[in-house]
């Protein structure tokens, strides 16, 4: 029998070689940074040199509990001993409590596991199509800015034309209109139209928040033309806003609001804190249909998606974030934080146009490029230079679009973790002027 040997190790593990290995076997479809990480604790991380960070972009909004945490490897441990994966041709009890936990946090209805955010997103692409299909309608309504994902029917959905270049010809169906604009969105319907599918925040397109006037809008909207309001939650879900998903966020005290359902919301991110998993919640009924039965044996499925693995260790960051406050925590220290943040835009001016968000998804959006001294001399957008100025001083963020960078940090982070960054972020914004 062929003996197996495994490849052999980078004897020292720095970053050229790594980059080597990149350049040579790795599809380049990334912009990466010229960064290699070796090994990372809470909200930090440390490169293959040694040298520390800072985090506060949480892998895009995914390590809800940080790195390294050990009740996510406990959970990994536990669960691999007993049963990683069976197929979804059977019952494991994981599973069954990780979609209970979900609609306990939303409502009545059901739960489909999934991989990703973007897989979730298709699934409630189909929910729609499958909804309307005996009536011939099948259009999904999305907003400009927005962003839902990299598969073809994702890009297709998404209002960002950068995304679509060289895919052609797209997914029809898809139609989009400016964002948080009612008037706009009831005048895009047409007879074919069957969902609207907005963020709770706008990630990638800004960190831009719906308004609860928008989102209640669109709910009279919708029962009053029977269409499905879906919600992408994939980077503003899951307690990051201080709340389960951001529409209970921005609708909290809100007056006529206290019935607000969606009829599907979409999840991934910080869901399984670094596992891969994502998921897609349907609302029980809504129209006089059983919504969440619309999808039956053979119309959607998966191979990796709800394994107990996944679900296991989605279950124990639940069970973190709960026995923990951190739902709190998010609410206090992002008010907190924005008020800090907000301190930036009076201090300079000239650099800060506005900061948006809630809890810990918040965005940083920069004046003009050629009105900063700073940043004039280069091409590059400025977002990318302000990060790229925020990795030499050892903090990590994530930009979002041309004019804006964002903190997605750990839902766990200190409050002393984030007064770091924000001094250091001061420092660097004073720089530009």
């Amino acid at each position: 029998m062929k003996e197996i040997v495994p490849p052999p190790p980078l004897i020292h593990n720095e970053s050229a070689e790594v980059r080597e290995l990149f350049a040579k076997y790795v599809v380049p479809s990334y912009g990466r940074f010229d960064l290699t990480f070796s090994h990372g604790a809470g909200s930090q991380v440390w490169d293959v040199a040694g040298r520390r960070y800072l985090d506060l972009g949480g892998g895009i909004a995914v390590c809800s509990l940080g790195h390294a945490h050990p009740e996510i490897t406990e959970a990994l441990v536990e669960q691999s001993r007993r049963l990683v994966h069976v197929s979804n041709l059977y019952h494991h009890a994981p599973q069954g409590r990780l979609a209970e936990r979900i609609v306990r946090h939303l409502g009545p209805g059901k739960v489909f596991f999934c991989n990703s955010g973007a897989e979730a997103n298709e699934g409630l692409y189909k929910l729609a199509r499958k909804f309307g299909h005996e009536e011939g309608r099948f259009e999904i309504l999305t907003a400009l800015n927005s962003f839902h994902g990299r598969t073809l029917g994702g890009i297709s959905a998404t209002g960002q034309a950068k995304v679509k270049q060289g895919f052609e010809p797209l997914v029809p169906g898809f139609r989009h209109v400016p964002f948080n604009d009612v008037d706009a969105m009831r005048a895009a319907l047409s007879p074919a139209t069957v969902a609207i599918l907005i963020e709770g925040i706008q990630g990638e397109g800004g960190i831009t928040p719906a308004t609860a006037e928008y989102l209640l809008g669109l709910r009279q909207l919708c029962d009053e033309r029977r269409l499905l309001l879906l919600l992408d939650g994939v980077q503003c879900g899951h307690f990051r806003t201080g709340a389960f998903q951001s529409f209970q966020r921005i609708l909290a005290g809100v007056p006529g609001a206290e019935g607000f359902q969606p009829d599907g919301v979409a999840m991934a991110k910080s869901l399984g804190g670094g596992f891969p998993i994502g998921a897609f919640w349907v609302r029980g009924h809504v129209h006089g249909v059983k919504l969440a039965e619309v999808l039956g044996p053979g119309t959607h499925g998966t191979t990796f998606g709800g394994t107990p693995l996944g679900c296991a260790v989605a279950l124990r960051i639940f069970d973190v974030i709960e026995r923990d406050g951190l739902a709190a925590h998010v609410r206090s220290t992002g008010d907190w934080l924005a008020a800090q943040l907000g301190g930036l835009v009076q201090k300079y001016p000239t650099v800060v146009k506005e900061v948006r968000g809630f809890g810990f998804i918040q965005g940083i959006e920069l004046q003009p490029r050629a009105g900063i001294p700073g940043l004039a001399g280069s091409e590059k957008p400025a977002s990318l230079q302000v990060v790229n100025r925020l990795h030499e001083a050892g903090i990590l963020t994530i930009p979002s679009g041309t004019q804006s960078f964002r903190l997605l940090p750990a839902l766990n982070i200190s409050r002393a973790q984030l007064a770091e960054g924000i001094e250091t972020i001061g420092q660097i914004l004073g720089s530009l002027t």
